[in-house]
């Protein structure tokens, strides 16, 4: 830690996540070992990342946990049924990563066009099975976002937005000009016929593909 607060050029770290649940160490030891790290004070609030519910609630009975990182997106819903109402129960924010499925829902990705080694093209929604329907499920996104007078990215943001206060989605981009579109999809108002519409298209194109493929999840948290 020392190290590393060396080369951050700081004194504390503000929020330190746990990226993975390691099936082979309690979390109570892992929560444990990263709550002396507070009481140094080499660190402020602690975060978990695509923990499952029983796994939070182990972890925040050691320590308060402050934010839980997974996968939420249109796509990506498996949160919804125990982890987001834990996360409120608790008072934990829940930072929502890859909140645009890692560019589908944008209607300006071209998976055709994706260069070989792009990491992508290794997870089932980006083979061909898929594509037909998550380009029609895009377009469909898009088509609702003209009428609001905004971009497919900026009211697939809104909608995660709209699930709960405790909410905040982390879309990553390298362009000034995509992080000024998705920060203004905070001051978009989406209407309850507005969420219609979306789930409609949602269940009109339901075959989106998995997430990730068999290898990669076997690191997700199922306890």
């Amino acid at each position: 830690m020392e190290r590393s607060l060396k080369r951050l050029k700081t004194d504390v770290i503000d929020l330190y996540y746990a990226h993975r649940i390691d099936p082979n160490v309690p979390v109570e030891e892992m929560v444990g070992a990263m709550a002396e790290l507070v009481q140094a004070g080499k660190v402020r609030f602690l975060g978990l990342s695509e923990a499952s519910a029983n796994s939070i609630r182990k972890a925040h009975a050691v320590h308060p946990i402050s934010a839980l990182q997974s996968e939420y997106s249109l796509l990506t819903r498996g949160v919804e049924k125990e982890i987001l109402p834990v996360c409120k129960e608790l008072d934990i924010t829940f930072v929502a990563f890859s909140p645009l499925a890692r560019g589908l829902v944008t209607d300006t990705l071209n998976i055709d066009e994706l260069p070989s080694n792009d990491f992508r093209l290794t997870l089932p929604r980006y083979q061909k099975t898929y594509q037909e329907n998550n380009t029609n499920l895009a377009h469909g996104i898009a088509a609702i976002a003209k009428e609001k007078g905004c971009t497919a990215a900026q009211l697939s943001l809104a909608w995660l937005l709209a699930q709960g206060e405790h909410i905040i989605p982390i879309p990553g981009t390298k362009k000034l000009k995509y992080l000024r579109e998705n920060a203004a999809a905070a001051d978009i108002h989406l209407t309850d016929a507005d969420l219609r519409a979306l789930q409609a298209v949602l269940d009109k194109y339901p075959n989106v593909g998995d997430r990730y493929n068999e290898a990669a999840y076997r690191l997700v948290d199922k306890s």
